[in-house]
């Protein structure tokens, strides 16, 4: 086996006690320490209108536990492909896009797109980062609203960042896909081609599902909700048809890279890990379950064309291969990197490297609410270009 290499915040050594499970997942054989200095990472947190240096997420402003769907928090993220300008994107869910050059961070809102709705599904297409939008029926008194109800233009769907005019622009609405009026587009799966969505309509007396399969005859950065119409083919999908677009794949079948990744880690712990690729369409996710009584684990990985990494929620990320204009590091064995210890309570969401600095998000989380949020940033070059020989 080759060798996994461990690097750990010294400065949270001993903050052990109150730790959850989740929260000391693995003890690394062959392992070494690198010592990192408090001054290489810093923490942020998330206010109503915008984010914060902080000391520690438990010293951020207290913010009251509210639904995972209406809550300020990252809801996605990934890297750009482009590695002559490897950025990175955030979606902050009721906020806005984070945008990452390597230790620069800048923040566009929107209240028009943001302030009422629930954003995720980060994807790529030609550099340009697109996501989606709606609004729960479950926790969004807004969606009541009659102007919402009667006005078709308010069934945002696709949006499209863009980078230069740091402006968002709507690419396809819910009432381009189908015409059950009051109808959201609440989850997708995009392979490149086809879009996989599943479609929910909201009425006074129930709410409906239905499963529809699109693809645009145009370029989709072309499409608009004016002539959006015109320029799709649209089909019905069954349940099954979608659900198996969505499906958990076995751990087994997991691309090599990230098996090769983690090739040091327990295998006998349940865990689900979404994969990403950098400037890509929707990550799959993959599951190795090995008991149905223990907890599963849930984890995020990135594959780049120089560099793959994986973050656990407990805070260990595994990282191989080359940051852009960096050397391998060792060799192109794989590195375990310790981030600093959550409270309980609290756990690792997300995460993006552009460049060499690495930006981890955190919540504060009970069942499916969400409290405090944020994001952790972390210098690698400080952390392990100054620390590793090649």
């Amino acid at each position: 086996m080759k060798k996994i290499f461990f690097v750990t915040f010294s400065i949270f050594l001993f903050c052990l006690i109150g730790c959850s499970k989740k929260q000391n997942i693995q003890n690394f054989e062959n392992s070494i320490e690198v010592e990192i200095k408090s001054k290489n990472h810093t923490w942020y947190a998330f206010s109503e209108n915008d984010f914060y240096e902080v000391s520690k997420p438990q010293n951020s402003k207290q913010m009251p536990f509210t639904p995972w769907t209406e809550a300020k928090r990252i809801s996605d993220s990934n890297c750009s492909a482009n590695q002559e300008n490897p950025n990175a994107f955030a979606i902050v869910n009721r906020l806005g896009i984070l945008e990452f050059q390597d230790d620069k961070i800048f923040l566009t809102k929107d209240i028009n797109i943001f302030s009422e709705r629930t954003a995720q599904n980060l994807i790529f297409l030609e550099d340009t980062p697109i996501f989606s939008v709606y609004k729960s029926s479950f926790f969004n008194d807004s969606i009541t609203n009659s102007d919402y109800l009667f006005n078709d233009k308010n069934h945002l769907f696709l949006i499209q960042y863009d980078k230069n005019s740091k402006i968002c622009y709507p690419i396809i609405n819910s009432n381009n896909l189908t015409k059950e009026q009051n109808s959201e587009i609440t989850d997708f799966y995009w392979d490149g081609l086809n879009w996989f969505c599943s479609v929910k309509t909201i009425s006074a007396k129930k709410n409906s599902f239905s499963y529809i399969n699109w693809k645009p005859t145009i370029s989709l950065l072309k499409l608009s909700p004016t002539n959006a119409e015109k320029n799709v083919v649209i089909s019905e999908i069954s349940q099954e048809e979608f659900r198996k677009s969505k499906e958990q794949i076995s751990y087994e079948k997991i691309p090599k890279r990230i098996k090769k990744l983690l090739l040091g880690f327990d295998k006998s712990k349940n865990f689900l890990i979404e994969v990403k690729s950098a400037g890509g369409n929707s990550p799959k996710n993959y599951l190795n379950n090995i008991s149905a009584e223990n907890e599963i684990l849930n984890a995020k990985a990135i594959i780049s064309q120089s560099w793959s990494a994986a973050l656990f929620e407990d805070g260990t990320l595994f990282l191989e291969g080359a940051l852009p204009g960096k050397f391998i590091l060792r060799q192109g064995n794989p590195i375990a990197i310790r981030l600093p210890k959550l409270p309980a309570g609290y756990i690792y969401t997300d995460f993006v490297i552009s460049k060499t600095t690495l930006y981890a998000a955190w919540e504060e989380t009970s069942f499916y609410k969400t409290a405090r949020s944020g994001f952790l940033k972390v210098n690698l070059e400080e952390t392990l270009y100054k620390k590793l020989i090649p």
